[in-house]
């Protein structure tokens, strides 16, 4: 079902008071936007020249030996060119065994250059294009995939909900207390050649159920790692202090956070909507949930979190929700559903609310963070209305994108330059680059991931490929 169906910024605007979406506010003059949007921000000891971010957009597009491959560099060149100060660069694996699909990026001894070959371009790229990069920012953001690691899934914790969802067995091993700390310094090593490389910026990724973020919900684990919150935050925390330790106080600390994890959802065979699978309250599982009603945030503990990572050094958070293995309505609010996936339970812009109130709320309490979020693409033409108004009225220091910048690169050219976007270019939510991360049949494991609809050089051919894959499989 199209729920996209506004022609003006008066008629979203008006949907949102309809919907009771009292977060979702625009900017409507133009020049106030350009104005807004082109504010530089003082992040730690950097300044980054504009207010727009390209959020860690995975391509799935790396060689099998963890280094960027064509579509990588592709990518990354558009990011350059394409006019956002905050360009985040994507998921890179830790070690082998952390990597979520076989193409994911992997920082290791024997390919670090090819990582400082690949910032070289994306720094030459943007100053070629806008005169100078001093002022561009590209954190690099560490992973381990943990439960959704291939080709062995690594558990931090068993959520029955979950297992039963993915057919995890209940005897399945956990991954123990000397393994997450023999891994705390794999992080190290990893960090350690990301700024031989020339990152400037560390991101410690803690959010979509990966491991670290399975552990900011592990009350039921036992030991060090799991049941208090001092416990569940540990890992990154010694990972935060061991890198600062190692790489020295230049180069800056950054999370993408995880503030909501949701409950898992299952498709009603009857509607197609997403219904949350039956959950008990007390709800004893996950982060940032209200425990009477998970169905609600409750930031009491994520402040509580982000209060210990700022004593650690962190001065960038890259804040998300939900969990896209089981509620991707949530994390990205859309219309269309991947294929095979459920129908979205609730109209998109109450998603979208949901974002900025939690974000809104967390830069609030915390003004000495710079703060990025996400849920904007959904709003097609109108997110940097949306997005200037965040910034001017406190809500976030940063305007950021995901998939809209796969789909229309230079949105934060035409932001600034103009105060408008073209609606022919701005992503749609199709969820075609779902489609293609979660399609495996592939000679190297997986298919790479863009936006076929409005990037056809690059992905045209790669979707009709995956499409005929498909059929013959069937």
């Amino acid at each position: 079902m199209r729920r996209f169906t506004y022609k003006s910024l008066a008629e979203i605007e008006q949907a949102a008071r309809e919907l009771g979406c009292e977060s979702v506010a625009f900017e409507p003059d133009v020049a106030r936007v350009r104005e807004v949007l082109a504010r530089p921000v003082a992040v730690g000891a950097f300044r980054v020249g504009n207010s727009i971010c390209i959020h860690p957009m995975e391509g799935c597009d790396g060689d099998l030996d963890g280094r960027p491959g064509e579509l990588t560099w592709r990518r990354y060149g558009r990011f350059a060119r394409g006019g956002a100060k905050l360009v985040w660069f994507e998921a890179t694996a830790v070690r082998e065994d952390g990597r979520a699909n076989t193409r994911q990026l992997w920082i290791r001894q024997q390919n670090w250059e090819d990582f400082a070959r690949i910032l070289d371009m994306l720094r030459r790229a943007h100053r070629e294009t806008y005169g100078t990069s001093d002022d561009l920012l590209e954190p690099i953001q560490l992973t381990h995939s943990g439960r959704y690691s291939v080709p062995r899934k690594i558990l931090a914790y068993h959520h029955p909900l979950v297992d039963r969802k993915f057919g995890t067995p209940p005897d399945y091993p956990l991954i123990t207390d000397g393994e997450l700390e023999r891994l705390e310094d794999d992080y190290v090593a990893a960090a350690r050649l990301a700024v031989r490389a020339g990152f400037r910026a560390i991101d410690v990724k803690v959010t979509h159920g990966y491991l670290l973020s399975e552990l900011t919900g592990a009350k039921l684990r036992d030991g060090r790692y799991g049941g208090s919150l001092e416990n569940r935050i540990r890992m990154p925390l010694n990972i935060l202090r061991k890198i600062r330790d190692a790489v020295g106080p230049n180069v800056l600390l950054c999370m993408r956070l995880g503030c909501f994890e949701g409950v898992p959802y299952a498709t009603d065979p009857e509607t197609r909507l997403g219904v949350p699978i039956p959950y008990p309250v007390p709800y004893p599982h996950g982060f940032g949930m209200n425990v009477m009603n998970p169905l609600e945030p409750d930031l009491a503990e994520v402040k509580q979190a982000i209060a210990l990572f700022r004593e650690t050094g962190v001065r960038l958070l890259n804040l998300s929700l939900g969990v896209p293995y089981f509620n991707p309505h949530i994390g990205r609010p859309f219309d269309t559903p991947d294929e095979g996936n459920y129908e979205p339970p609730e109209h998109p812009l109450r998603g979208v609310n949901r974002h900025f109130a939690v974000a809104g709320e967390l830069q609030r309490a915390f003004p000495d963070i710079a703060m990025t979020s996400a849920g904007y693409s959904w709003l097609q033409a109108y997110q940097i209305h949306a997005g200037a108004r965040n910034i001017a009225d406190g809500n976030i220091r940063f305007f950021g994108v995901g998939r809209n910048s796969l789909a229309y690169p230079n949105f934060a050219r035409d932001a600034l330059e103009k105060g408008v976007l073209d609606e022919r270019h701005v992503c749609k939510t199709l969820t075609y680059c779902t489609y293609l991360m979660r399609q495996k049949d592939h000679p190297l494991g997986q298919f790479p991931t863009g936006c076929p609809p409005f990037d056809k050089e690059g992905y045209g051919p790669v979707i009709k490929l995956a499409r005929a894959t498909q059929r013959r499989a069937q």
